[in-house]
């Protein structure tokens, strides 16, 4: 068995990266990528391996020689590559591939090391690996028949959305025996280069190839191990999380702020959104008018503001609407130059935002609960002009309830404290939005109150980037609407809210579902050894975890069972301390998590 690695290319889509080098020579981990999977190549026994170069040879070859000494490797050049493809390159190691059985590969792929091993153990002298279609995956698709055999390969210009959920995609490693180059690849081949020309790739002779009575060429299916093909600077950007080691890993996923889409095999028990809605109705409605939303400017935020007041039944000049509540909360922030009080821990999108130092409150007892009560003992005396409660808290999920926090809202008002509450979560309280502020009455009861919240987190439209802010001081909310771009949210948000109410109920049916979910969620939890669950009104738990650092439960979630949960060992008011977060997903999801920390714990043992 021999190694053909196709690096001919140029990789211009990297930019300054392959300005001086050929794209294998781009470093994933600080290692050469080309590197990597020669070593992977030599660990499974395979010790005559050939290049075929173009772009940037010279340097190739270099790095190459005397540096893996034990084995053969041969290159061979295409002096042409910035004229041909890889076809091309391919023919020109036709003899190479009549002379042994080959693995074939390029030279921009990262992957797994048992991945080479799962094709040679198989058998079956002729495989193409292939992996199920994902969102990510670009080029080469293929279609099966029956036995896995491959009945047509799908090029870019063929694929069909409509489709996608039949596709695999080709992992381009492949494994040819001899017999079939010889008798099949080989003189297929040079009829395809003499017809067609050498500006192709080498797949299209294998299309042709697949329509034949007798293909022989059959489809080995992943199983979830990890590849990525390296194509351009994002692209990297992924791989290196993927690949990254153990003690890395968890870095370069938080570095991310999200887009773990990209990684369909992760859990995601980090961000925090609403596992029931919305409906598969309403992304239907949403999927209907794509080509319209995309296609057609928003409305500005006059005519955004009147959606927003039929979505919360507010009166329009009381509420703003924002991209997302972050943008919100950083004009907020931003526009008070008063001292803020504020507790620890909470959201830091907030304290991040201060212009000055905040007045902070400590609960000071393991589950950081705290009452209106105790917010207006401590700040009293305090001399703050803003006082920031987020309810349910985060990450403790501590929630006050709608009596106390109105309560809270008159000790504001009395004392000219401007009261800013996030409810971006109380739809998830026991009650629901029974508990919000969100409504005309208490707004204009009490103008120095403000409030946010955002849609993304319990609607389950993070994508969407929605969130609002209402005040009964008109005043403000005028300056902060004029203080946003004009058309700050996009078409798909805009739609979003012009379509909720024909969906209204079906938000109270999830809620409620989710309600019933985080009792029994909680209940899994609480019989996890090594966690204590912090009772919670939020779509989160804040759990204690003892016997072992938070991060380390983090990192082997993440390293062994691809999930992510929120390490708060450095958030302020928790730093030092063996807290994690977990987010609330759906009953499946949440049992995936349960299992591997019962794994887990049989394993410390």
């Amino acid at each position: 068995m021999q190694a053909i690695i196709l690096a001919a290319g140029m990789g211009r889509r990297l930019g300054k990266l392959t300005a001086d080098d050929t794209k294998c020579m781009v470093r994933l981990g600080g290692v050469p990528i080309i590197d990597r999977m020669i070593s992977q190549i030599i660990s499974n026994g395979i010790n005559k391996i050939t290049l075929v170069v173009g772009y940037k040879a010279d340097h190739l070859i270099e790095h190459l020689s005397g540096r893996f000494p034990d084995v053969e490797i041969g290159f061979i050049r295409n002096t042409i590559y910035d004229k041909t493809n890889n076809i091309y390159s391919l023919s020109l190691a036709k003899d190479l591939l009549m002379e042994d059985d080959t693995i074939l590969l390029e030279s921009d792929l990262v992957f797994e090391d048992g991945i080479l091993k799962k094709i040679l153990d198989n058998d079956y002298p002729d495989l193409a690996l292939v992996d199920k279609y994902e969102s990510w995956m670009d080029g080469t698709m293929v279609k099966l028949g029956e036995d896995n055999t491959i009945v047509n390969f799908i090029s870019k210009k063929a694929f069909d959305f409509g489709e996608a959920d039949k596709y695999y995609k080709t992992v381009n490693i492949y494994k040819f025996s001899k017999s079939f180059s010889r008798g099949k690849y080989v003189p297929f081949l040079e009829a395809y280069c003499k017809s067609l020309g050498n500006n192709e790739y080498y797949e299209q002779v294998l299309k042709v190839i697949a329509l034949l009575d007798n293909p022989q060429l059959k489809a080995l299916m992943l199983n979830g191990e990890k590849w990525y093909e390296i194509d351009d600077i994002q692209d990297l950007d992924i791989a290196e999380a993927l690949f990254a080691e153990d003690r890395t890993r968890l870095s370069k996923y938080y570095g991310r702020y999200g887009g773990y889409w990209r990684f369909p095999d992760m859990l995601d028990f980090c961000y925090l959104v609403n596992p029931y809605f919305p409906t598969q109705r309403m992304e239907n409605e949403m999927a209907a008018n794509f080509g319209t939303l995309l296609r057609e400017y928003p409305s500005g935020m006059k005519v955004n503001s009147m959606l927003a007041e039929r979505f919360f039944g507010l009166d329009s000049g009381y509420i703003c609407v924002g991209n997302g509540a972050a943008e919100l909360i950083k004009a907020v922030m931003e526009s008070s130059d008063c001292r803020i009080g504020m507790s620890l821990p909470t959201f830091e999108e907030y304290p991040n935002r201060t212009h000055s130092d905040p007045v902070l409150f400590h609960p000071g007892n393991r589950d950081f609960s705290y009452s209106a009560d105790d917010l207006m003992d401590y700040f009293e005396d305090k001399g703050i002009g803003c006082l920031l409660v987020i309810n349910p808290d985060n990450p403790s999920g501590n929630f006050i309830p709608a009596r106390d926090i109105l309560r809270l809202c008159k000790w504001a008002e009395d004392r000219g404290i401007r009261l800013i509450v996030d409810e971006s979560f109380v739809d998830f309280s026991e009650g629901g939005r029974s508990n919000s502020l969100l409504n005309d009455e208490t707004l204009s009861a009490y103008p120095s109150l403000m409030v946010v919240k955002s849609i993304s987190k319990s609607y389950g439209v993070p994508g969407l980037r929605l969130g609002v802010l209402a005040s009964g001081d008109r005043e403000f909310v005028a300056v902060l609407k004029k203080a946003v771009p004009i058309w700050n949210i996009n078409s798909f948000a805009e739609f979003f809210m012009q379509i909720f109410s024909k969906y209204e109920n079906d938000y109270d049916r999830a809620c409620g579902q989710f309600v019933s979910e985080r009792k029994r969620f909680a209940e899994c939890l609480e019989k996890i050894p090594f966690l204590r669950v912090v009772p919670s009104q939020a779509n989160y738990f804040l759990c204690e975890v003892m016997g072992m650092e938070s991060r380390e439960l983090t990192e082997r979630l993440l390293n062994s069972y691809d999930i992510l949960i929120k390490d708060c060992c450095t958030k302020k008011g928790i730093e030092g301390k063996s807290y994690v977060r977990i987010a609330i997903r759906s009953s499946a999801d949440n049992d995936r998590l349960v299992k591997a920390l019962e794994d887990i714990s049989e394993r410390t043992k």
